[in-house]
């Protein structure tokens, strides 16, 4: 049964991980101009914040996420102004050329940048809470099975962003320095209109 329930949030996470906003962005971007493994640290980051709200809504941890939205308009303002920074630094970066193998910042910090930034939207607990009844999973869940489900759920993401990674790093050996700079040019506008998204879902 238990695996049964994993297999769910394998499922679960890999759905949830797979529309590409600026998560997904910033990985096909770090893939392309940093190499795979800085791409897969950035959904490594995204998988750790979907594990964190997935086990709130798993566990029913209704007073962690009564506060968590009591505070949404902060949160998805400094999420939102966040992103523009992002955007703005990204459009603005002159990439490396590939071949040299140069990173422009430890994977620690991108890691952590990446968990808090997929942190900032809340309102990914309710969408958790609602894909888990979707598909039986409420909150009479034993503890057992509760952390089988979101251990699922980070697998699951986990491997959305590895596939990714790896499928765009085929691509990687064929851009010059010159495509790399429309790459960073491109993904700064994206996540820049990301951002402007983010804080215009408050008005």
């Amino acid at each position: 049964m238990g695996f049964i329930i994993f297999l769910k949030g394998v499922l679960i996470g890999f759905i949830m991980a797979v529309p590409l906003g600026p998560i997904g962005i910033m990985c096909i971007r770090k893939t392309l101009t940093e190499g795979r493994l800085r791409g897969f640290v950035i959904g490594f980051g995204a998988a750790t914040a979907d594990l964190l709200y997935g086990s709130i809504a798993a566990f029913g941890l209704t007073i962690i996420s009564d506060m968590i939205m009591s505070q949404r308009i902060w949160i998805r303002l400094i999420g939102g102004g966040l992103l523009l920074f992002l955007g703005v630094k990204t459009f603005r970066k002159e990439p490396a050329d590939p071949k040299l193998h140069t990173h422009s910042s430890s994977i620690i910090r991108s890691y952590l940048t990446t968990v808090f930034l997929t942190l900032t939207n809340p309102l990914a607990i309710f969408a958790f809470i609602a894909v888990f009844a979707a598909l039986g999973l409420g909150y009479d869940l034993s503890n057992f099975s509760a952390t089988a489900l979101v251990s699922g759920v980070f697998v699951g993401s986990a491997f959305w962003f590895l596939l990714l990674s790896s499928g765009v790093i085929l691509f990687r050996n064929k851009l010059e320095v010159n495509g790399l700079r429309w790459v960073n040019k491109i993904a700064g506008v994206l996540i820049i209109v990301s951002g402007f998204i983010a804080i215009g879902s408050l008005l």
